[in-house]
């Protein structure tokens, strides 16, 4: 091999990295001057905003997928298990099931909002938890687990709500959905907060160490005296924390939880983890990443609907930009491998 191809090899794998890292960021900013660039009205501040209360759901759960993934595992539940935790905050914050389909906040006897909020994470990490001994001690494929957790999952939400919603919660609770503090929705707020805790988990504390070494070899993690089975179980505990505060928030939002939330919520977090960078063969990515995933995810998606896009559309597009995510992922390694 001759001075110059060595040189141009070297090159190439120089900009395969700076794309690893700087890739979403990059093709976020070029949808945002397309979109503007269509509809100058794009960048209102209005809309800006609303983006930001849009992506905070699927955001949440899409940090608590981060752990996941990092660790070769996958979560196909998040959407239904979503919805169940949003039925058991509706059912504690309005004190039963019997106001389905009423939105008054009058005559019932609910615990407020804090214990909505508690039932919700608590539901939410015990079903996580679950399924993560399910896939540690009985030996089944993360794939398989969750997939029966989605319908699992979703069963039991109707069967709390049966079929129907529960709606009305008072404003203290609703705040946390519809609230401003100055001009940023409270949504976005707590999705900051979460993502800020969630990297310097991830990038600072011996668990995340932990999490990434099992995501690039389980059984070198193993052998180097880590306890495998409990970190793999932790992640999906932290996913489905994650499920529950978002199930929290969207429902005070809606001022509804309704059986049917969350459907398809598992193909954008999934898309908002992996087109951020994150590694669907684990041991690779960052929170950071995953943000920036969301908010592409966000404006892609606030950008269609402002051109008038279907959103059968919306979900091919998505759907195909996961793929090419993952394709373009392999290459920029294979790259950087040479």
């Amino acid at each position: 091999m001759s001075i110059a191809e060595e040189q141009g090899q070297r090159g190439g794998a120089t900009i395969a990295r700076l794309l690893m890292s700087f890739g979403p960021l990059l093709f976020l900013a070029a949808l945002v001057v397309v979109f503007t660039v269509l509809k100058p009205s794009f960048i209102d501040p209005i809309n800006l905003f609303n983006i930001t209360r849009q992506i905070s759901i699927t955001g949440l759960i899409a940090l608590g997928m981060t752990f996941v993934i990092l660790t070769a595992g996958i979560d196909l539940s998040v959407g239904s298990l979503l919805a169940f935790c949003g039925m058991v905050a509706a059912v504690v914050a309005k004190g039963g099931a019997a106001n389905t389909l009423s939105l008054s906040t009058s005559g019932t006897q609910g615990y407020g909002w804090f214990a909505a909020l508690l039932a919700a994470v608590i539901v939410g990490a015990a079903a996580g938890g679950v399924q993560g001994l399910a896939i540690t001690r009985l030996k089944v494929p993360p794939f398989v687990v969750t997939l029966g957790g989605l319908t699992v999952f979703r069963g039991l939400t109707l069967t709390i709500s049966n079929g129907g919603p529960i709606s009305g919660f008072d404003a203290s609770m609703r705040w946390f959905g519809t609230g401003l503090i100055g001009p940023v929705p409270v949504p976005a707020i707590i999705f900051a907060i979460a993502a800020i805790l969630c990297h310097i988990v991830l990038r600072y504390t011996r668990y995340g160490r932990a999490v990434y070494a099992v995501g690039g070899n389980a059984e070198a993690a193993r052998l180097s005296g880590l306890r495998v089975d409990r970190i793999l179980v932790s992640v999906y505990v932290i996913v489905g924390f994650f499920a529950g505060l978002a199930a929290f928030v969207l429902s005070a939002r809606l001022n509804s939880s309704e059986a049917v939330a969350g459907i398809g919520y598992e193909l954008t977090v999934i898309s908002a983890v992996v087109i951020g960078g994150t590694s669907l063969f684990g041991g690779i990515g960052s929170v950071g990443g995953t943000v920036v995933g969301a908010a592409l995810i966000g404006v892609l998606q606030n950008g269609l609907q402002f051109n008038n896009v279907s959103s059968y559309t919306q979900s091919i597009v998505i759907g195909l930009i996961l793929i090419l995510a993952v394709a373009f992922d392999r290459w920029l390694k294979s790259r950087v491998r040479r």
